[in-house]
């Protein structure tokens, strides 16, 4: 039987080269961070935001659930890292929070060839064929070698996936996955966007009270 699927919006980058946080840029009049857990929650059972611990409070996280980082400064690594602490029974479909691009239809096909038997699920790359780590499957299993992985000193996860047991699947959709990073990306982004309506998201009643998760205070704990 394979574990439960949750969802993790990667939240905690500095957003250096936009100068401006990304997660707050607007597309059909939505913040991003709104647009994506859009379409995260109703794929999953539970849905969280990754923060560092001086995200805590901010406005437009604080409405979501969320997980704080324990490896501070590791990047994205830090936060799937600090997910599988949080709630180590579950499998976690993991997202980047700056690709607008990004649709149901790619999640849907994610999921739907999700491979519990390995430590992990993920796209190929349309651009260079790599693994892509910020849109795909991490299983529990998978705690324990990116632990390794961080200790050893690394910190790229897709470096991580290239050299791990993953099952790698052709992307449909070509530029679902393209990010954005500057401020010219994102006007460029702007005027590729059609108008989106924001789907219907109240979440679970176990996520009513938006709690936030340490890992550093033991597997599941709230805070």
């Amino acid at each position: 039987m394979s574990a439960p699927l949750y969802g993790l919006l990667l939240t905690g980058g500095r957003s250096r080269r936009m100068q401006r946080d990304k997660l707050g840029l607007e597309y059909g009049g939505e913040p991003q961070l709104a647009r994506a857990m859009a379409l995260l929650a109703p794929l999953v059972e539970r849905s969280f935001v990754s923060v560092r611990a001086d995200q805590l409070d901010d406005p437009l996280r604080a409405v979501y659930p969320r997980i704080i980082d324990i490896l501070p400064e590791q990047g994205p690594i830090g936060g799937i890292h600090a997910a599988l602490c949080a709630q180590p029974q579950a499998a976690w479909l993991v997202l980047a929070g700056d690709l607008p691009f990004l649709d149901a239809a790619t999640l849907q096909q994610l999921i739907a060839a999700r491979a519990p038997h390995r430590l992990a699920t993920a796209f190929r790359s349309s651009h260079d064929g790599k693994p892509e780590p910020l849109c795909a499957i991490f299983e529990p299993t998978s705690r324990g070698p990116i632990e390794a992985w961080v200790d050893a000193g690394q910190r790229c996860p897709r470096e991580f996936l290239a050299h791990a047991d993953v099952e790698l699947l052709t992307l449909r959709a070509e530029h679902a996955l393209d990010n954005i990073n500057t401020a010219a990306e994102y006007l460029q982004a702007r005027g590729h966007q059609r108008e989106w309506r924001r789907p219907d998201w109240r979440g679970s009643e176990a996520q009513a009270e938006n709690p936030v998760f340490c890992a550093a205070a033991g597997a599941g704990g709230a805070r």
